[in-house]
């Protein structure tokens, strides 16, 4: 393995001032820029040396902690070579830990020869302050929470106002409350850090909601977390009192410079041919593998240091438990193609503060050989569309989806077993951020995106969804109803699944985007969670499922169901799953059994869940020498002699006791 190079960024205070670094290998200077604390005027620029491994230093007399700076980087202005300095250009330190301001995009961020000091946040110093070290408080087989930190919390009324929205809400006893209420075992905290909208957006009066546009790679964003490092410290230090971890979604593959039109904020004024991929033999041609018009060149030493040392940065300074990184196939491309074995990968896996950590791979990008599910090492989890796909499918009614389905349920074998330690890594789940609610999913055939001023023709168009009988908005009762015995049962299908189980905010409570299956840009009602109309059965349910998980741990175990004693497949007759069975296009009932430890009994028992997705009810007998005790509220015992029937559209749950 090449070693990782030494940190090459950054400011280290001293005694007396601070030391500042800056990494470039194009630039021919760089000079440091320090500002009064409104951050309005230009007090002192200092001109940085450059030594043999193309660090630019400087040391700042009188320096503090509080203090506000940013770069400007000289060299030859070439577009066409790939070569973007412009000193007009005040930079953001890529190792800045904070800002004193949000990005605002102006056209004059990109525009050759105007300052833009006034436009640019300052970066500020700061001093780590680490927190005591502990293993992570999630591990996989929980659930995991995906929140959007602002959309979360901005209607709670129980918040009070001026913590509506904020990273600090997240740790308000009502909030907590709710996340226990559904058992969730972490939160995944969809960016926090610093980012700048896309250009477009200002145009047609819209805003990011989502984040997954930065600048660098640890500021936090001022508007989510006003009160910093500490302010995130904190949240993760009251949400690990109540044993919930907290992972972060960070964004590693591209920044908010965008295409060669975009502004020039950071890495594309210190050295855009070495901090971004190239098209070959076209140097001023930037990839775009990530579909944002830039690509982060994460084979490079310098970025691939950068990265750990965020890493590092979260883990020391707030005790994060993870990570789950965006389109993470492009953290580990090289010219060759996905490298499963990459350097950034060792890096990372063999740093004291990061070895124990939690990793999570969105496993895909746009680049080519770009889809990557599971062929990702340990100790990444990986999310699983296709188990997400499949769920969607069966409830839908489409055709010969048991085998599939069962083989979801089983852990997804067919695509994570190639590796010897023979267990699941995947992180199941019906719905996320991208795409629609789970809520939408039963209640819109068609996506509904013309609220983002792109005439409907952004996002997926095909979402494997239907509507019940009406498209949207409904105030017929059966339609209500059906869509809500829907959800139930795409939710109790997800928690019986091996693998890690992923939710996402408000699809355990009913929560609407009115179709909308691209919010990105809706910062908004549509995006925002409604607390008023929380459905309250559907919260039930879902508390009752994860307690499920809880009671049978079998469920969250990581191995293969095999069929080896440790689960059971039955059709309505309770006699094993035959060929035919498996083959019947129509199957619309079976039957899986698992055996687990009761935790509330202390015996060993056996889990039944029976799934009927048709649209009428389902018999089913399952005498076995002892006695199917219902649970939940679809679990209703019909028959004697240890036959039930299994209501319409759902899966419907027993325990086996001797």
């Amino acid at each position: 393995m090449t070693k990782i190079p030494a940190r090459r960024g950054g400011v280290e205070l001293t005694a007396t001032g601070a030391v500042f670094s800056l990494w470039s290998h194009h630039g021919t200077a760089a000079t440091l820029c320090l500002f009064d604390q409104a951050g309005r005027r230009e007090a002192l620029r200092i001109p940085m040396e450059q030594d043999e491994d193309g660090v630019f230093r400087c040391y700042a007399q009188g320096v503090r902690e509080g203090a506000l700076y940013g770069y400007r980087v000289d060299g030859d202005y070439a577009p066409h070579e790939g070569l973007w300095f412009d000193p007009a250009k005040l930079l953001i330190d890529p190792y800045a830990t904070a800002i004193d301001r949000p990005f605002v995009y102006d056209a004059k961020l990109g525009t050759f020869g105007a300052d833009t000091a006034a436009l640019v946040p300052k970066c500020v110093v700061t001093a780590d302050r680490p927190v005591e070290r502990q293993p992570p408080f999630f591990k996989p087989g929980g659930l995991i929470y995906e929140v959007s930190v602002k959309a979360f919390t901005q209607c709670h009324l129980d918040v009070p106002e001026n913590l509506r929205g904020t990273v600090a809400a997240l740790a308000h006893p009502a909030v907590i409350a709710h996340l226990k209420r559904i058992g969730v075992d972490a939160i995944e905290l969809m960016p926090v850090v610093a980012w700048i909208d896309e250009r477009h957006l200002q145009t047609l009066g819209l805003t990011n909601a989502w984040g997954y546009n930065p600048v660098a790679f640890m500021p936090l964003e001022p508007r989510l977390c006003p009160g910093g490092m500490a302010e995130l410290r904190d949240t993760v230090a009251a949400l690990h009192r109540e044993g919930i971890g907290v992972i972060l979604d960070l964004v590693f593959n591209h920044t908010g410079e965008g295409d060669r039109f975009g502004p020039t904020l950071s890495f594309r004024g210190i050295d855009n041919p070495c901090l971004y991929r190239h098209m070959p033999g076209r140097p001023g041609a930037l990839v775009n593998d990530s579909g944002t018009g830039n690509t982060v060149a994460c084979d490079h030493p310098y970025i691939r240091r950068l990265i750990v040392d965020s890493l590092r940065h979260f883990v020391l300074n707030a005790g994060i438990d993870g990570f789950r990184f965006d389109l993470a196939t492009i953290l580990f491309r090289n010219h060759a193609g996905f490298n499963p074995h990459s350097e950034l990968l060792e890096a990372i896996r063999h740093d004291e503060a990061l070895a124990d950590r939690i990793l999570i791979a969105e496993p895909w990008d746009i680049g080519p050989g770009g889809y990557q599910l599971g062929n990702f090492p340990e100790p990444f989890l990986e999310w699983n569309d296709r188990a997400r796909d499949g769920m969607r499918r069966y409830w839908r009614g489409d055709l010969n989806m048991t085998g599939p389905l069962a083989t979801i349920l089983a852990g997804s074998s067919d695509v994570f077993s190639n590796r010897p330690e023979a267990r699941t890594r995947s992180v199941n789940f019906l719905a996320a951020h991208d795409g629609f609610t789970l809520m939408d999913l039963v209640s819109y055939e068609r996506k509904h995106n013309e609220a983002n001023g792109e005439r409907n023709r952004d996002g997926h168009s095909e979402n494997l969804s239907w509507n019940n009988g009406v498209e949207g908005a409904t105030a017929r009762t059966q339609v209500l109803e059906h869509r809500r015995r829907d959800v139930m049962a795409l939710l109790s299908t997800l928690f019986v699944s091996r693998g890690t189980v992923m939710l996402t905010m408000g699809d355990e409570a009913g929560r609407s985007q009115r179709g909308n299956n691209n919010a990105y840009c809706q910062d908004n009602e549509i995006t925002w969670f409604d607390w008023s109309s929380v459905d309250d059965r559907i919260v039930e349910h879902t508390g009752f499922l994860a307690a499920l998980r809880k009671r049978f741990p079998a469920l969250a175990e990581p191995g293969f169901f095999i069929g080896d004693g440790d689960a059971e497949w039955v059709s309505p007759s309770g006699e094993a799953m035959t060929p035919e069975d498996w083959e019947d296009p129509d199957g619309s009932a079976f039957g899986l059994l698992i055996a687990s430890r009761d935790m509330e009994t202390g015996l060993d028992s056996k889990l039944a869940a029976l799934f009927n997705r048709s649209q009428q009810p389902c018999g089913f007998l399952l005498a076995d020498g002892g006695r199917y005790i219902p649970l939940g509220q679809d679990a209703a015992q019909k028959r004697g002699g240890g036959g039930v029937v299994v209501p319409a559209r759902s899966v419907a749950f027993y325990v086996w006791t001797a």
